[in-house]
Formats: C-alpha cells, structure tokens, sequence
C-alpha cells in the first residue's frame, strides 16, 4: 500500500508553518528569536513542538519507537486531523461501527465529509465479511473503537488485521479503554501495518483528563503528514510536564487500574441480581452497560440521590439503557446501595 496515495493532494503539496523551535534546535543561553517575554517563569517560553522528550518516555513505556507516535490535544484532536488529512469533502467518506464514540460523527460533519455507520447486532458485534462487503472504495478511514463506547467489548485482534488486509484505506483503532481489557492491544502492530493507526488516551487509565492528550502509533510518513496540519504547539508545557510526571510512576497506576477492574466486577455481579435489569453488557472497559425496565425513571431517581450515570435511552441500540462509570470503592458502594434502595419490593 502506498500512503502518500491517500492523503489528498493540497496537503500533501503543503509547506507546512516554521516555528522559531523549528528552525533553532539546539540549547541557547540568550533566546531573541521567538518573540518571547524574557523573563523567566515556567512557560514563558513555547514549548516543543514535536514534544521530543515526552514522546522518548512514552516510547519507552509502550515499547514503541518515537518515530512511530503523534501527540494531540486530546484524541479528538487526532481524529479531525485524520479526516482533514485524508478526506475531500464532499468525496471521501469515513465509516464507524453503530453505535461508537460520537466524535467520528462530530469531526466528519465539521469538515464536510459524509460519515458511514456500520450497524451492529443486538450484542455490539458484527460480522467480518458483512462488513467488508459493506466498506467502499470511496471510504478513506475505519473507525473502530476497542474496547468500544458505549457497549465496552473489545473486537478480536485477529479481526482487526483481518480488515487492515482487505480494506484500502486507514483503520483507526481507538484504545481509549484498553488499559481495562484482557483482549490483547494492537500496539505491537503498528510499527508493522502501514494502514493501521492506534490511538490511547491518558483521559481513562491515566487519570489525567485535564490535562488534555492523546497518543497515536502509526507508520512515521502518517506522523508526518500530520505535523504538517497540526497547529505548531498543539500540546502546551504544562500538559508535556504534566503528561511526563503522570506516567513515570506505573505502580501507581497499575493499582488505580485494579481498583477499577474489582469495581466493575462488583457493580457487574450488583446489577446480575436487581430484578429491574434486564442485561448487563459484558465489558472490558472502565464502565458497565446495562438495560433496564425504565432508563429515565432510575436515571432520575440516581439524580435525586446525587448520583450521575449516562443515560444512553435514546442512543441506537442502546434503548433502555444506562452507562455507569467506575469510581472509587466508596461511590461504588454509595451507587450499590442506591440501586438496591431503588429496586421494588
């Protein structure tokens, strides 16, 4: 596969801006090239703009080469550059499965490109042949969300590089939850596929959802092209200090992560036994699914007990459900005692 037949032609003609931390690398006593308040504090100075050291570390923590990752303010941020990078408006299409993260719909519609959904059944799965057979040569970007949003199961590793041989185009898998899942990541696989691009987040897992970053592993010539859109100091200092600080201690976070896991099998086994649920989705993500008699009445009546879960009532297939989100060992049982009080004598 050839990539630079992808990538729509004004983009790949274009010079990309030259920052002054493009044009000037190397350490300085005495910076008058930036245009700067010299006065030192903490950031007053632009930050990298390839946010070099940051990406050496998260290199080393993914066990990928630096030259296979791209940094964005947020992965929101990477998806809209994708779909800027790679779709003609009004020619291209992206395609995600139904329902998923609702991003993809947002940044297609913001730059004009017709966004395909690939439904799935009943049980948020699909079908590999079905949905190859449904991808067309006008589609430029596959969107799959693994562990998904909203469902929280995982798709097969082996379908995913399935698809990646047989479609002509991008996939995007979105890991945002993988930290969560038993299901094997696709990381190790993105220094291998050309066409396969895998994008984490440090908003779940991480716990730094302020801060705003994520990170996507791909073929160098996609981080290229990318750079060339990006605005020239997409991720500030604060976030790449921040960002540094928060993954150099993953026994730390190791244990968060188990906290979370024990609470969803908790919650998962809670909701099994309420006589007003109807299913409990299967997940391996940091939230549980699950379908009840009346999604808005319970939805309420957590409200009422300062509770908030996400009501997916009116999201296709996803009728009569609610999402919860878990937290720590004390709102869990604060929300377990809840939802007994709830249930009907």
């Amino acid at each position: 596969m050839n990539l630079s037949d992808l990538v729509r032609e004004n983009v790949l003609k274009l010079k990309p801006y030259s920052s002054a931390r493009d044009e000037h690398t190397e350490v300085a006593d005495i910076y008058l090239d930036a245009n700067e308040n010299p006065f030192n504090w903490a950031y007053n100075r632009y930050p990298d703009p390839y946010q070099r050291t940051l990406k050496n570390a998260i290199s080393q923590w993914k066990k990928v080469n630096a030259d296979h990752i791209f940094l964005g303010n947020g992965s929101d941020e990477i998806i809209d550059l994708m779909i800027r990078a790679f779709c003609e408006p009004r020619i291209n299409s992206v395609v995600t499965i139904h329902p998923s993260y609702g991003m993809y719909t947002v940044s297609a519609d913001i730059n004009d490109v017709e966004l395909r959904y690939f439904p799935l059944d009943a049980d948020f799965t699909f079908d590999i042949d079905t949905l190859i057979h449904f991808l067309k040569p006008e589609d430029k970007i596959l969107f799959l969300c693994s562990p998904n949003n909203p469902s929280g199961n995982c798709i097969d590793p082996a379908i995913i590089l399935q698809i990646c041989k047989s479609f002509h185009g991008l996939v995007v898998v979105d890991e945002a939850y993988i930290d969560f899942a038993d299901t094997e990541t696709m990381l190790s696989y993105a220094d291998k596929i050309p066409n396969l691009i895998v994008m984490q987040t440090l908003s779940k897992a991480i716990g730094a959802a302020g801060i705003r970053m994520g990170m996507a592993f791909m073929d160098p010539f996609i981080v290229g092209i990318l750079n060339k859109i990006k605005p020239p100091y997409n991720i500030n200092g604060a976030t790449q200090n921040i960002a540094l600080e928060r993954i150099s201690d993953q026994t730390f976070l190791d244990v968060q992560i188990i906290s979370i896991k024990d609470g969803r099998s908790t919650l998962n086994t809670c909701l099994e036994s309420l006589s007003f649920v109807q299913k409990v989705f299967p997940s391996e993500a940091n939230f549980i699914l699950a379908k009840v008699d009346d999604a808005d009445d319970l939805y309420d009546y957590l409200i009422q007990q300062s509770i908030v879960v996400r009501n997916r009532n009116k999201q296709y297939r996803c009728e009569g459900c609610l999402r919860f989100t878990i937290g720590t060992p004390a709102e869990m049982d604060s929300l377990i005692k809840a939802l007994y009080a709830y249930q009907k004598p």
